[in-house]
């Protein structure tokens, strides 16, 4: 009797361990849906076959991640993420994530200089990156400034994006520069476009929506993210994306390491992995991701579709993450008063 317990608890003993090394082998991210097809092929099953390991893809937008991170915060159920700078300096400020050891990522010099460090803290590490800018039909005017766009034989032509997207607040920073005004409270650009607000046909809240109305000539022109332009450039309009003197803004997208998870050996590993140049050009000729990797070498064809070279990275124009987080309130507070009223 003694013995077969003894047998038995051995056994028991060994499936408990073979369970914990399973689970230490197994690295739980949450990312954004798109894409997740491309993302499969070319990052997680070659990391799965370079690692040994198993990825748990979670998917949802920044504010779910957040709101899952602060619920869990005791207990990390999430090892890695991804999201925008402004989230990143959110989730640091909420003591969510853990300073990134970048002397483990041996692809971190290849990175342009926005990427190393996007917030200053040491707290995240940018993969993409996009530019912001305006397509016009070249047939129907000439965009040379952020400022043309409330000019008035174009803005009764244009789509502007709400303040609450992702386009809204850096669409209406550049505007303000070009208008001569430069704080952070935007309340220059919001006047200005409430002042034109009836004259406007539409604030998007999709950019998808944007191709079907440029399609049917309703709209001229528009603010757009560079991810965006691709299914523009299919319509067979004589379109061109915008150079502004002001110039060109955009956003940029980091990764993180959840605080008091212990798979962070392995979700560095992930990270160096999604960083390398190889993986980077493969995401960028698919046209997934713009390449934060300086050694990323694409087609003038894939180029002309996404955001690309070092000349474009150090030219962006982005919204510090504090000033984002910090007058998000009273964006939407000026802009309910000045614009949506």
């Amino acid at each position: 009797m003694l013995s077969r317990t003894m047998l038995v608890s051995a056994t028991a003993l060994m499936l408990t361990m073979g369970i914990a090394r399973a689970e230490d082998k197994t690295l739980t991210i949450s990312v954004y849906a798109f894409a997740q097809d491309e993302f499969k092929e070319i990052v997680y099953k070659p990391f799965e076959a370079k690692c040994g390991c198993k990825l748990v893809v979670e998917t949802g937008n920044s504010v779910e991640r957040l709101a899952k991170m602060e619920a869990n915060k005791a207990n990390p159920v999430i090892d890695m993420a991804v999201m925008s700078m402004a989230d990143a300096l959110a989730a640091a400020r909420g003591g969510l994530i853990d300073k990134i050891d970048t002397a483990r990522l041996s692809n971190h010099g290849k990175l342009y200089d926005i990427a190393k460090d996007p917030n200053g803290d040491g707290m995240s590490v940018g993969y993409t990156f996009y530019a912001t800018s305006i397509i016009y039909r070249t047939d129907k005017m000439k965009i040379t400034s952020w400022g043309d766009l409330l000019k008035d034989d174009i803005v009764s032509h244009i789509a502007f994006p709400n303040v609450t997207t992702n386009q809204g607040p850096p669409a209406l920073y550049m505007l303000g520069k070009a208008l001569g005004s430069d704080t952070p409270d935007l309340k220059a650009p919001i006047q200005a476009v409430g002042k034109k607000a009836d004259k406007i046909v539409t604030f998007y809240v999709k950019s998808s929506q944007l191709v079907q109305l440029m399609q049917q000539e309703e709209i001229w022109a528009t603010p757009i993210g560079r991810f965006s332009w691709a299914p523009f450039t299919k319509l067979g309009l004589p379109l061109a994306w915008a150079t502004p003197k002001e110039g060109q803004t955009g956003g940029l997208n980091v990764m993180v390491l959840a605080k008091g998870s212990k798979k962070q050996d392995l979700a560095l590993l992930l990270m160096d992995f999604w960083l390398s140049t190889e993986i980077q050009t493969k995401l960028a000729e698919k046209l997934v991701d713009s390449p934060v990797n300086a050694e990323v070498k694409v087609s003038d064809e894939v180029a002309n579709n996404i955001t690309y070279g070092e000349e474009t990275a150090k030219s962006l124009k982005l919204i510090p993450s504090a000033v984002a987080l910090d007058y998000r309130e009273s964006w939407l507070s000026e802009w309910n008063a000045k614009v949506a009223q």
